[in-house]
């Protein structure tokens, strides 16, 4: 598999972690999955990301995950591994395990620990350091990161650390921090890199009208971003929004603290995609009021795309 370069766009899936209902690994449930994403025409697949359960994952629960995932695309499509980690050493050893099975690159989010500019900085340099020649995507998620990046930063990481090649972009609102970040690749202040964006594609019409490459996020509708960065891709930003219009409630729904994933992967079940929407615990339960709260949004939805699609 090609290894991840900023020359990447599209739409990179966050995936989620299958799990049966007592909580163990559901393996054959990745299998579709994985069939099912790509049937929705994304680009790549992320795995190991916060919304893919991975801070409850093991080690070895880790590895599996990726490899079943590779394993099942065979070089279809790129995978990017999150690999966050509190110290460089398990990132080290994870990013040169997943790269070796075919990874095409690793996801790097900056700890607590780091609050200065400087901090920041010094924390990227020492993560290209430590993982080499492996391309990295910097992700800039201050709402569970609690670490703000700002733009000059990130300019100075991409001048400085040759290896990181994206930014997952995540800042909340930070639309202006892509404008920024573009007319400085624009002007030569620092090169062109990918900005795919996450959120649950909240912002997406949006971001892509101020530049950004795509999506690199989760929905239970991936096709959703799919459409709309496909119309931004032909010149039609009125389409696009049409599409995003559509989903919207749902996509809204989706981004509550605390139920969000779970209302995800109700869905997804609902779809075949999963066997289980059970969340690895410690995780969220939906009561009988969510649950009809999404059968009235997916029914509604169901009857918007009708008319935009006829």
């Amino acid at each position: 598999m090609a290894r991840l370069t900023a020359d990447a766009k599209g739409v990179y899936v966050i995936a989620v972690t299958p799990f049966a209902d007592n909580g163990a690994l559901d393996l054959e449930s990745i299998d579709r999955m994985v069939d099912f994403y790509e049937g929705a025409g994304v680009t790549g697949l992320t795995v190991l990301g916060q919304l893919g359960e991975a801070p409850k994952l093991t080690a070895e629960e880790s590895r599996a995950v990726v490899e079943r995932v590779l394993q099942r695309l065979d070089g279809r499509l790129p995978v990017v591994v999150g690999v966050s980690a509190p110290g460089l050493a398990p990132m080290r050893e994870l990013a040169e395990t997943v790269m070796g099975e075919g990874a095409a690159g690793v996801m790097v989010a900056p700890p607590w620990t780091v609050k200065t500019d400087d901090q920041v900085f010094a924390f990227y340099q020492s993560v290209g350091e430590a993982l080499g020649d492996t391309p990295f995507v910097l992700q800039d998620y201050p709402l569970t990161t609690n670490v703000t990046i700002a733009p000059a930063v990130i300019e100075r990481i991409v001048r400085e650390v040759a290896s990181c090649v994206m930014l997952k972009h995540e800042d909340w609102p930070g639309l202006s921090k892509i404008t920024a970040l573009r007319a400085a690749s624009d002007t030569g202040g620092m090169r062109r890199i990918s900005i795919l964006c996450g959120n649950g594609g909240l912002f997406l019409p949006e971001e892509m009208g101020r530049g950004a490459d795509g999506a690199m996020t989760g929905f239970c509708y991936p096709e959703m971003m799919v459409r709309v960065v496909a119309a931004y891709a032909a010149g039609n930003p009125d389409r696009a929004h049409e599409i995003f219009d559509a989903y919207l409630p749902l996509a809204r729904y989706e981004q509550q603290q605390g139920i969000g994933l779970a209302c995800r992967k109700y869905v997804l079940a609902k779809r075949g995609v999963i066997k289980s929407a059970a969340l690895r615990k410690p995780g969220a339960r939906l009561s009988a009021l969510d649950i009809a709260d999404i059968e009235r949004l997916l029914a509604r939805q169901a009857i918007r795309l009708e008319e935009i699609d006829a």
